[in-house]
């Protein structure tokens, strides 16, 4: 890669993988707390009641907050983070593909934060 094109691709990952993951993080946040919100009664008791299902999700959006203000440190924590959700979602009598690929992206935009850094260090 050319040397004047580091700081540009750089640049474009950083935003891809913070844009993205805010998007998602926010997207599956909002489902974990309402999914099953209607198990423990209807309207915001319910809401209230279903908020250990965003546990995760809120530790990602702190991790996402490392990672915005120092990308190589966040990279590599939402990586792994993404790793363990991988190998927590997944059992052989239900996989689901979604999990999967939900878990797969959180790996690889936390390897695009790592990436990121390396360009710019390296530029």
């Amino acid at each position: 890669m050319k040397y004047y094109k580091q700081p540009k691709v750089a640049k474009i990952l950083r935003n891809i993988a913070r844009y993205t993951l805010l998007f998602l993080i926010s997207i599956t946040f909002i489902f974990a707390l309402l999914s099953g919100s209607k198990d423990y009664g209807e309207g915001f008791t319910g809401i209230l009641k279903n908020r250990p299902n965003t546990l995760p999700w809120l530790l990602l959006f702190l991790l996402l907050f490392i990672a915005w203000k120092r990308k190589l440190l966040g990279g590599i924590i939402v990586t792994l983070f993404g790793l363990y959700l991988m190998y927590f979602f997944y059992s052989p009598q239900h996989f689901y593909l979604s999990s999967f690929i939900l878990t797969l992206i959180i790996t690889l935009l936390g390897f695009f934060f790592i990436l990121s850094w390396y360009l710019r260090k390296n530029k």
